[in-house]
């Protein structure tokens, strides 16, 4: 592709969501792609007008076509603009593809009824909040049956497969085998302290039944990294086929953030503000937003989630003011006696005392899982185990290019730690050994008896430069289909990097191992998928 053609189309780009993840996409389109953001679907005014002023319209008023107040208002508007099209009208430019970044439990409506207009489409992680879900998108996008080929590019917001230092990691591991062939890993993720009961205690991802589990709302991603490293083939173009485990268990609790830890000196207190031990909690709503971000100048995430106008009223009107407004958001607190539990369930509440929230989901679990020997005899397993085998692929998919031995990994999400999100690791293999954490890598080598250690970039930005790095790729894969006239499953793979299945296998997996949480069982890997995944879209039963 020319930069005479790329510039002659950029790919245009919907924002649906001008939250926080969706504020993050738009930057990054902005600053590190040939993109442009060029509408924004959002019910609240101040987002959208926000994020559309940044991105957009800048200093002008809204065009046609370039705000909605929901992503229905977009739908019905382009349905209508296409047919006006069809008619010979002319009409404004449309869009290429969509960034889904509104709440986890929107996405699967979302996704399915934007589907038939073939946009290409990244949906923010997790896929769906349930499995269900799940097929239901992979139903609509492939509309016309398993061996069809797709109409449009798909990404999912696994942006940890786009960092440079996970891009790296698996270079060595997969491609250059620095420790030869791999036997086990060792994978952690600390949410952090202050950072779980934000989002996780306080916020939108408290409660399963309003959201999800937190191996899913959190994890995902990570449950994700370790099927990129021990499942998928080396070259994503490949017709190899996957390396799937054999067994996953998991364990876990809410442990630490319920009321039976409630400090005694904090009393019948619900809210941090009104509570005698605010001074000295380290959970305290003021500590975490105003002391240690505010008033530092920080009014990015967390606080613009706290109250999205405090980062504007911050520059407008000083720290006063905003420390004001922000006070008077975390005092907001419920009692059941005046508000109904849909009431309280419909939005976070930042100010709520961390042991008397209404919170379920874990903040410490564990997952295993084993994979077997795969020899040559086992090929037809390995076919059998896949849902999305194209008839491009199935010549190929009865072949093994080298032999792939028994491995474990073990992955824990732990919320009680110092460390944010930034994942650290150890990958034992057969001639040596790596470890790993969001800056490092570390490669020793038994028969030298040496370490070598590598230092990935550090773009900045979101997830070690993942988010960047995704908005990248997706809109390179679409304008490789746009103005390069690639197929969509050619860029699919060579941009994206794995095909819609892998999206539904890495999530399948967070749902098998919350069924083995659970019921505290072992579950087989591929009779799980076979009776949950593969006979239910083959028959087109529960898609």
């Amino acid at each position: 592709m020319s930069s005479s053609t790329t510039k002659s189309a950029p790919p245009r780009i919907l924002i649906i969501g001008a939250g926080s993840r969706g504020n993050a996409y738009a930057q990054a389109i902005h600053q590190a792609t040939a993109g442009i953001v060029a509408a924004i679907a959002e019910p609240n005014d101040f987002k959208r007008k926000q994020l559309g002023t940044r991105y957009i319209w800048e200093h002008h008023s809204p065009g046609l076509g370039q705000e909605f107040h929901d992503w229905q208002e977009f739908l019905t508007y382009e349905r209508n603009r296409r047919v006006r099209a069809e008619q010979g009208e002319k009409v404004e430019q449309g869009i290429d593809g969509a960034f889904i970044c509104t709440l986890d439990e929107q996405h699967a409506e979302i996704v399915t009824a934007l589907a038939p207009l073939n946009l290409h489409m990244m949906c923010e992680k997790p896929l769906a909040t349930t499995l269900d879900a799940c097929l239901d998108i992979f139903s609509a996008l492939l509309p016309h049956g398993l061996h069809a080929q797709p109409a449009a590019i798909f990404g999912i917001g696994h942006v940890l497969r786009y960092s440079p230092h996970n891009m790296l990691l698996r270079e060595l591991l997969l491609e250059k085998k620095v420790i030869g062939d791999i036997l086990a890993i060792e994978h952690t993720e600390p949410v952090g302290h202050w950072h779980f009961s934000h989002s996780y205690v306080r916020g939108n991802w408290r409660k399963e039944s309003k959201s999800a589990p937190s191996l899913l709302t959190k994890s995902c991603h990570d449950i994700d990294v370790l099927f990129w490293l021990l499942c998928s083939p080396r070259d994503p173009e490949s017709s190899t086929a996957p390396h799937l485990p054999s067994t996953i268990t998991s364990s876990g609790m809410l442990n630490q953030f319920r009321k039976a830890r409630k400090p005694a000196g904090a009393s019948t207190a619900t809210n941090c503000l009104t509570c005698p031990l605010e001074e000295s909690c380290v959970y305290s709503a003021k500590r975490i937003y105003v002391e240690r971000h505010l008033k530092k100048g920080l009014t990015d995430w967390p606080i613009k989630i706290v109250n999205p106008e405090i980062e504007e009223c911050y520059q407008k009107q000083g720290l006063a003011v905003a420390e004001e407004k922000l006070l008077a958001s975390l005092a907001e607190d419920y009692e059941r006696t005046t508000m109904s539990q849909e009431d309280i369930d419909a939005r976070p509440w930042f100010g709520r005392c961390v042991w008397e929230s209404d919170n379920d989901v874990c903040d410490d679990q564990t997952v295993s899982l084993t994979w077997d020997d795969e020899m040559s005899e086992d090929v037809s397993n390995i076919a059998s185990s896949s849902i999305a085998i194209t008839s491009s692929e199935s010549s190929h998919s009865t072949q093994v290019a080298e032999k792939r031995f028994a491995k474990t990994a073990t992955f824990h999400m732990i919320a009680q730690s110092e460390a944010q999100c930034e994942r650290r690791g150890r990958v034992y293999g057969t001639e040596g050994e790596v470890e790993y954490n969001s800056k490092v890598i570390r490669v020793f080598d038994f028969a030298s008896n040496t370490a070598n250690l590598h230092h990935p970039a550090q773009p900045g930005g979101g997830h070690g430069g993942g988010d960047a790095g995704l908005a990248r790729q997706f809109v390179q894969a679409i304008e490789a289909v746009k103005n390069g006239g690639w197929a969509v499953e050619r860029a699919q793979k060579r941009f994206i990097g794995c095909t819609i299945e892998e999206v539904i296998r890495s999530h399948a997996a967070v749902f098998a191992a919350e069924e083995a949480r659970r019921e505290k069982k072992v579950v087989y890997w591929q009779d799980w998928w076979e009776r949950n995944v593969q006979a239910r879209v083959l028959s087109g039963n529960g898609v």
